[in-house]
């Protein structure tokens, strides 16, 4: 016995006619005879009688539908219920957000949060992508903003915008004053990562056909932030691809230079990603449009980009792996 079967016997009584009760149900006639003949089999009672124009219950078929009626009705409540609950925009919501992303979104987007979401209290904590999808599918966080895609189909991801890289330059750099940077060998050799951010890695590596970096320098320094990592360029120790975010605010007077690449830019994509049992689509929808809003005109008038995957990179498994 299914809940479609007893909407259909439901519907069958109301309308005393197979065509029409199948209309109503959005089923083929035939589908709909065949539904319930195979409850009356399950049930071992004739529901309806046949015989009858119009259409009939019979006296136990009539007992039957009056209280498939009052279970629909206990199914609709629960269903009423369960979109409340999916639409409730109050309370706790644990944000966890991609260390290489999180000092620079973070501050733009945190009020537009609280005027979109003025009811929900945001419990926001910064972590690696690896540790970011392991909470999401613990449980420990609600909601993850990161680079996607993620390759996890225990995860669900909704995208919001794409994020251009940027060559980081010593501004005693040759090309430090183009409008445009294509990559040299010089630079692939001097290439800085971060250590631990294996996705991130993954996408710079990608961006300059490199299997490994850092191995010219005759010292070992593990970075950890991207401000560091800019430091390290200032110094002239380097250079770096990094997020378009992290430098738009930046002066002159950084001892340094960021540049676009040349278009196609190669960019990630920035999502917002939940496990797959998360339920609140408008949480997901208002956190969406409240970091869309946030964003500088600059970044959302791009468009013309070349997407830069992660989890699919045999660096990234390599690193996994150990």
């Amino acid at each position: 016995m299914t809940i479609q079967q007893l909407r259909y016997i439901v519907t069958l009584e109301k309308e005393r006619h197979f065509a029409r009760a199948a209309e109503k149900c959005l089923v083929t006639q035939p589908g709909l005879t065949i539904q319930l003949k195979k409850l009356e089999e399950e049930i071992g009672i004739k529901i309806f009688d046949r015989s009858k124009i119009p259409l009939e219950p019979t006296p136990l078929g009539l007992e039957i539908v009056e209280k498939a009626k009052k279970i629909l009705r206990e199914v609709d409540t629960v269903r009423d219920f369960i979109i409340e609950q999916k639409n409730i925009l109050t309370g706790k919501v644990r944000l966890g957000v991609v260390s290489t992303l999180s000092p620079y979104l973070i501050p733009l987007c945190l009020r537009e949060f609280q005027k979109t979401l003025p009811d929900i209290q945001f419990i926001i904590s910064e972590d690696s992508t690896v540790g970011l999808m392991n909470t999401l599918e613990t449980g420990e966080l609600d909601v993850a903003l990161m680079a996607t895609p993620t390759g996890n189909s225990n995860l669900r991801e909704f995208p919001i915008f794409n994020e251009p890289f940027m060559a980081y330059l010593p501004i005693h750099h040759q090309k430090a004053t183009q409008s445009t940077y294509e990559l040299d060998n010089h630079d692939r050799d001097n290439l800085l990562i971060l250590e631990g951010e294996f996705c991130y890695n993954s996408q710079l590596l990608d961006i300059c056909s490199l299997d490994t970096s850092n191995a010219h320098l005759n010292f070992s320094y593990e970075i950890n932030s991207i401000e560091t990592l800019k430091n390290m360029v200032r110094q002239g120790f380097g250079f770096a691809i990094v997020p378009w975010l992290s430098t738009w605010v930046e002066t002159t007077q950084t001892k340094a230079s960021s540049i676009p690449f040349a278009i196609p830019q190669p960019a990630r994509e920035i999502s917002l990603v939940t496990s797959d049992t998360f339920s609140k689509k408008l949480l997901v929808e208002k956190m969406s449009q409240a970091i869309w809003e946030s964003l500088p005109d600059a970044l959302k008038s791009m468009t013309t980009y070349r997407k830069i995957r992660w989890d699919d990179s045999p660096y990234f498994s390599k690193k996994l792996a150990k």
